[in-house]
């Protein structure tokens, strides 16, 4: 087995890990929350966007990126990884789910982080920062989708 492959079937692997996980963090989170939302359609909803902004960049990056995308595919699943994981004492502590806006404010850290991560896989990567401002088009579409969809 050549070393590229393996190193390519490492990171794939890491990468699906992170995403299943992250997965069901986030599906964790919402339903959590499921006081804040108007319907169970409404909560697999805010699941599949947030699913699709990431899916977008996987495709995007199995399409156009050769030699690095496994990479930083698996970069960007640790990122997602991450950001599901800010969510988890949302979920846990009904202390925390007491505070106002605690679920805003969860969502809102996470994000915050998520751009951080984000930009460095892109600077590790060496990618143009096109990849990061591509994947910031994306969260604006889902911010926006999350706001005026799901919980108009």
């Amino acid at each position: 087995m050549n070393l590229k492959f393996k190193a390519d079937l490492t990171n794939f692997s890491l990468a699906a890990l992170f995403f299943i996980l992250s997965t069901i963090i986030t599906w964790w989170f919402i339903f959590e929350g499921r006081l804040l939302y108007f319907s169970p359609e409404k909560m697999i909803l805010s699941c599949a966007i947030a699913g699709t902004k990431w899916g977008i960049q996987i495709v995007m990056a199995i399409l156009f990126l050769h030699e690095a995308k496994w990479i930083f595919i698996k970069r960007i699943g640790l990122t997602c990884f991450v950001g599901s994981c800010i969510l988890i004492p949302y979920s846990l502590s009904d202390f925390i789910k007491a505070i106002p806006n605690s679920f805003l404010l969860s969502l809102i850290i996470a994000i915050v982080v998520m751009v951080g991560m984000y930009y460095r896989s892109v600077q590790n990567t060496q990618l143009s920062l096109l990849w990061f401002w591509g994947w910031i088009v994306c969260l604006a579409i889902a911010i926006s989708l999350q706001i005026f969809v799901v919980f108009s």
